[in-house]
């Protein structure tokens, strides 16, 4: 039987799309989260953790600490569980272009819009404010620039002419939690890696906005 491919997953709160993952990988022996890390000792997500018996870490953030003396204190609570895959799902830190580049290829994340629109923060309202017609989420492979690592999978969902940030949030929360895992998957059976700054799926480049199931 192949080996487990190792799944660490970075939270900072509720650890929502954790749960999907961790559900996900009950129907998929190919991938374990062997470990959680979250930079606040209170997020919910390390609740759920131990709710499933998977290992938990804290790193949180000192006073006066510079990002790389954080990263390098990150680092080595990750190396503790030898993950094949690091996976990001909102921890709310920037990462320093070093640490991001150890992992290069081993780590993504999922960024609540069709990327490139609206990298950074407040998504869903920029996306009401400017008028579109859809919205949605992008799983990415990590790269030093913010939000700009090459788009894995994508999903859409309508922005509707009386929803708020709250209610598009939760539409496309929904399509998040079916798609994180499966990128996961994807990678777990050596379906997904990426080449040249680009992702590959089954040794094909995927296109800007990643994988079309449509």
């Amino acid at each position: 039987m192949p080996q487990s491919c190792r799944v660490l997953v970075l939270i900072s709160g509720n650890g929502s799309n954790l749960q999907a993952i961790i559900d996900g990988c009950d129907d998929n022996l190919q991938a374990e989260v062997v470990g959680v890390i979250s930079n606040k000792p209170d997020a919910y997500g390390l609740i759920r953790a131990h709710q499933n018996e998977i290992d938990t870490s804290c790193v949180i953030a000192h006073i006066g600490e510079t990002r790389q003396e954080y990263d390098a204190r990150l680092l080595s609570a990750i190396e503790k569980y030898q993950p094949d895959l690091v996976v990001l799902a909102g921890f709310m830190r920037i990462l320093s272009d070093e640490f991001v580049e150890r992992f290069e290829g081993k780590m993504v994340n999922i960024h609540p819009s069709l990327l490139p629109k609206y990298t950074g923060l407040h998504t869903h309202q920029r996306a009401i404010d400017a008028k579109d017609t859809e919205h949605g989420a992008s799983v990415h492979f990590v790269t030093p620039e913010l939000d700009a690592g090459p788009v894995i999978l994508q999903a859409k969902v309508p922005v509707y002419e009386d929803d708020t940030a709250d209610t598009l949030a939760e539409r496309v929360h929904e399509q998040e939690h079916a798609i994180y895992p499966l990128v996961v998957k994807w990678f777990s059976q050596n379906r997904l890696t990426m080449q040249d700054g680009a992702a590959q799926l089954d040794g094909q480049r995927l296109p800007a906005n990643g994988y079309a199931a449509d």
